[in-house]
């Protein structure tokens, strides 16, 4: 079985994947006149409208619900595996994936605004629902919901699970089956509150565990702060072959800088546009604004502190695929994951450094595991609209919390396998999908671009911009004018 799902992972994260996520990051960056940095400013003030309604979640909710789902294992597990394939210069390239991302994110969330609907008494959106209706393609449609329920409802989940079992056992001795048991039970209860539960649950666990772990990483870098230039000069040289050690494996190095990048940050995947659809927001353009930034947290800020804690205490090796012999071999034995985390943050609060790295896991995966069950939800919502089985929900709960216990007590490589099969499938489906639909995204922008330098508090109407088939919009337009 694991040598099956490893060698469809090599065929869907080959380079092509690789590449085309770089160049549909760059592609965005540079249609959008690079929207991610010139307005960075205004995405974070528009962090603090909190408008919600009966039918929507705040746009702080939506960003919170979106960085529960890219703040998770990846950004501890995902970070040393890059490092262990690619070195130093990986951390370089995952950067640079996140900044081009940005772009990405705020295409894919703006469109999710644009087209999104009601549905059981809740906006509903997504990557589906704007192939549908800004595409016309109601069949590619369904095989892109289709692909993200099994991904996000069977396939991805495992990770996170894993994850918090293995460190639950390395720092605490907790065995597997009961550490999945208490994470399966505790799911249930918050999954069978519906979205609400779950915006609330992430918008006030994320900030708090943001922020925890950077001071975190803050101390350790303080601690080696002698080590800061020469780890610095390390990342970069590594990063384009001037490194003695790392030369060699620059493509390795960009390879897995991106593909962890995606795998964490999930810009242009698609998987942030579900939560974005749910926001109450007065214009599209805002909440993909506010979704650019969740990618500088999750990527720019908390992955970039894993792998400096991970670098600067050398606590990490590298061996890159195919090679028979480690190229850097400082923790010998230690297996690229967790491990390395654990092992730095040992190296300044000692034997509390593995049981921080595990609460830290496990807030980081449980908040992750609650927007995946919204995502396959929200996919199974829209599926049910064309088949019309409502005990589809239901078994979508059973399943995903099947899938819970199952991840927690099975092999760690299978469950990362799954997961990338789950996210690169996802990756080219709904890279194509943005990027036709390139031309109603840029009318949104620079309908928000012009209102902005109105002096205004921009207000979509699909009508003035020039978007179709955006009938939600049609709507509250017309009661915004009302009400003015």
């Amino acid at each position: 079985m694991e040598q099956l799902v490893n060698t469809l992972v090599g065929y869907i994260w080959g380079d092509t994947l690789v590449y085309l996520a770089l160049g549909v990051g760059l592609y965005f960056t540079i249609i959008t006149r690079a929207v991610q940095f010139r307005y960075f400013f205004e995405m974070i003030r528009l962090l603090r409208e909190r408008k919600e309604s009966a039918d929507g979640i705040s746009s702080f909710q939506a960003f919170c619900m979106a960085l529960s789902g890219r703040v998770g294992v990846g950004n501890i597990a995902g970070v040393a595996t890059a490092i262990a394939a690619g070195g130093p210069g990986a951390v370089f390239w995952m950067i640079v994936m996140a900044l081009l991302g940005g772009a990405s994110a705020f295409i894919e969330s703006t469109l999710a605004q644009v087209y999104k609907e009601r549905a059981d008494d809740q906006y509903r959106g997504g990557s589906p629902y704007y192939i549908e209706k800004g595409l016309g393609l109601k069949a590619f449609a369904v095989v892109a919901a289709t692909v993200i329920c099994l991904s996000y409802g069977v396939l991805v989940p495992g990770i996170q699970a894993n994850t918090i079992a293995e460190s639950f056992s390395t720092a605490f001795g907790m065995p597997s089956y009961i550490t999945g048991a208490i994470v399966t039970a505790l799911l249930g209860l918050i999954i069978f509150g519906g979205i609400k539960r779950i915006a609330r649950v992430a918008d006030k666990v994320v900030p708090v565990m943001a922020i925890a772990y950077v001071i975190l990483m803050v101390i350790i870098l303080g601690s080696n702060a002698e080590k800061i230039p020469a780890l610095l000069q390390l990342i970069v040289a590594s990063a384009f072959g001037g490194d003695a050690v790392f030369g060699g494996i620059v493509g390795t190095a960009i390879a897995w800088g991106v593909r962890r990048a995606v795998f964490s940050n999930v810009a242009g995947a698609g998987e942030a546009t579900f939560s974005s659809a749910a926001a109450e927001v007065s214009h599209p353009a805002k909440q993909g604004l506010v979704q650019g930034f969740s990618v500088y947290i999750d990527t720019v800020i908390v992955c970039t502190a894993t792998a400096l804690m991970i670098l600067i205490t050398e606590s990490y090796n590298v061996l890159p695929p195919g090679a028979t012999s480690p190229l850097v071999e400082h923790v010998p034995g230690l297996v690229a994951g967790t491990a390395y985390t654990q092992a730095a943050v040992s190296t300044v609060f000692a034997d509390y450094g593995s049981g921080f790295v595990a609460i830290a896991i496990f807030l980081f995966a449980f908040t992750t595991l609650m927007a995946y069950y919204y995502i396959a939800e929200t996919t199974m919502v829209y599926l049910d609209s064309k088949l019309r089985y409502p005990i589809l929900k239901v078994i979508l709960k059973i399943v995903f919390l099947v899938v819970v216990y199952l991840g927690s007590v099975q092999s760690v490589s299978l469950m990362w396998g799954l997961g990338d099969i789950g996210f690169g499938s996802m990756c080219y489906l709904n890279f194509i999908a943005i990027v036709l639909l390139s031309k109603p995204a840029i009318k949104v922008l620079k309908d928000y671009d012009r209102q902005k330098k109105a002096g205004l508090n921009p207000v979509f109407d699909p009508r003035v911009a020039g978007v179709d088939n955006a009938d939600f919009w049609i709507e509250y337009s017309e009661k915004a004018n009302q009400s003015r």
